[in-house]
């Protein structure tokens, strides 16, 4: 009889005090043991390299007190994080503490100056650094301050930029660049100065795009700069125009481009071919607890996830340009791609990320759902969870794809993105037809430094 009167009586008390308080308003504090629970869960069950830490083992514990003192002997949910992961993958994996900024950011919203940049070694051998602009985003406070592509800085907020604190120098919202011009070997403060300012921003990853006429031939060019799937609709229009404009060749510019949706991937693989759907693209390795369960081959597709046809080129050629930038879905395409067709890398060696992740929320196992995450805290991580192979079994490439044609972009004198004269697409057009573009130099005199600019992801949807 209890039994069945505790029911009304509860909803009875839930709806009483829903008339005062809603949920959403209350405040709700998770315990350190809870959040180190959720990630010992997430990782114990989905993590790539679960087998390099035995901790992490099904059997590792003699009793589940052993296994709760474990987890609770760690301070901090970054410690134990920290701890479970293998020595043997760089710092692809990610915990975050607010998972509504992690899903802004894997839909491309962030808060952004619109300056997207890299950093450059002096050549002279020392510790000092120069920043330089790689491109300016549309309609942000960095193009309205009348910030160009090849812009030289050297300081921030009047500080020295060098190998020590490049990492974070510009992590503040708001700071000032100290201007100065490079010759190739020299860098030279102008005594000008430009302060940017970060806000929220949603920022379109199809950059450029045109068709050029190089000596007769209509070469498409796209730079694409990120695999956010809410613009796989935007991408496939693009390829809309490239097919009615007829272009015979596809240069796809990938040189800042550090990943994002698998399916936006796939989808890219067969906007440029189409005819060879529904076979496989790349298949997946995960660890041995799931990999029975879980693995199943990527194929390609003509269908966008909302349903369009896709917009496909048939290409049998891809001529793609990469840097040190250039990882995960965007090295999914290039390698799963060069088992089909001829696929023609320019530039330099890509980042060597060929893991994918998931989002797992502190939500019962196996779907770590947003739905039934516990409220009490907005943590939520990107653990590796399987890596991809081309129908080859090529895998496991830690130093990157390696470049056809060697080159790197040359600081002195960037160009501009889309011209035919720019160092990485004149390259691409004089191994299409030598013509009247220049070939282009290369430029070894300074070391690019490697760092991650927003998130180096490949995100299973």
């Amino acid at each position: 009889m209890k039994k069945y009167i505790l029911i009304p009586v509860l909803l009875l008390t839930l709806t009483l005090t829903s008339c005062f308080e809603d949920i959403d308003d209350i405040e709700q504090i998770a315990s350190n043991s809870e959040i180190n629970d959720f990630i010992y869960r997430g990782l114990n069950y989905y993590y790539l390299y679960k087998a390099d830490t035995p901790e992490l083992a099904n059997d590792a514990f003699a009793s589940n007190e052993a296994k709760v003192e474990f987890i609770d002997s760690f301070n901090t949910p970054e410690a134990i994080f920290s701890y479970l992961l293998s020595d043997q993958e760089p710092p692809f994996s990610v915990l975050f503490d607010n998972y509504i900024e992690l899903e802004n950011t894997l839909n491309g919203i962030t808060l952004n100056n619109g300056m997207k940049h890299g950093f450059v070694r002096y050549p002279d051998g020392g510790t000092n650094v120069f920043g330089y602009v790689r491109l300016v985003l549309p309609n942000s406070n960095a193009e309205e301050a009348g910030l160009e592509r090849g812009l030289i800085f050297n300081t921030v907020n009047g500080t020295q930029i060098t190998d020590t604190n490049y990492l974070d120098i510009l992590e503040a919202e708001t700071y000032t660049l100290g201007l100065a011009t490079y010759d190739g070997n020299t860098v030279t403060p102008t005594g000008e100065n430009v302060t940017l300012t970060k806000e929220q921003y949603t920022e379109n990853p199809v950059y450029i795009t045109k068709t050029i006429d190089h000596e007769g031939i209509k070469v498409g060019y796209l730079m694409y700069n990120g695999f956010t799937s809410t613009y796989d609709e935007t991408l496939n229009s693009v390829f809309g125009q490239f097919k009615a404009e007829g272009i015979s060749e596809l240069v796809l510019d990938l040189r800042y481009n550090g990943g994002g949706s698998v399916r936006s991937a796939t989808d890219l693989s067969g906007m440029i071919t189409g005819q060879f759907t529904d076979q496989v693209l790349y298949t997946e390795q995960w660890n041995d607890d799931r990999q029975d369960e879980e693995a199943s081959d990527g194929l390609f597709t003509s269908q966008t996830t909302n349903g369009s046809a896709l917009n496909s080129l048939n290409l049998t050629k891809l001529y793609v340009l990469t840097t040190g930038s250039t990882a995960s879905a965007s090295e999914l395409v290039i390698n799963c791609l060069s088992t089909y067709i001829d696929v023609v890398q320019i530039g330099l060696n890509t980042r060597g990320k060929f893991q994918a992740s998931r989002l797992l929320y502190d939500a019962p196992a196996p779907y770590f759902n947003r739905s039934d995450a516990n409220t009490g805290h907005t943590y939520a991580m990107l653990p590796l969870i399987f890596k991809t192979a081309n129908t080859a079994g090529n895998t496991d490439y830690i130093d990157g794809l390696i470049p056809d044609i060697e080159i790197s972009e040359d600081y002195s004198n960037l160009g501009q993105l889309g011209d035919v004269n720019e160092t990485l697409l004149a390259a691409a057009l004089n191994d299409i037809l030598p013509g009247p573009v220049a070939p282009p130099k290369n430029h070894n005199n300074v070391k690019e430094l490697e760092f991650k600019e927003g998130l180096e992801v490949m995100v299973v949807n």
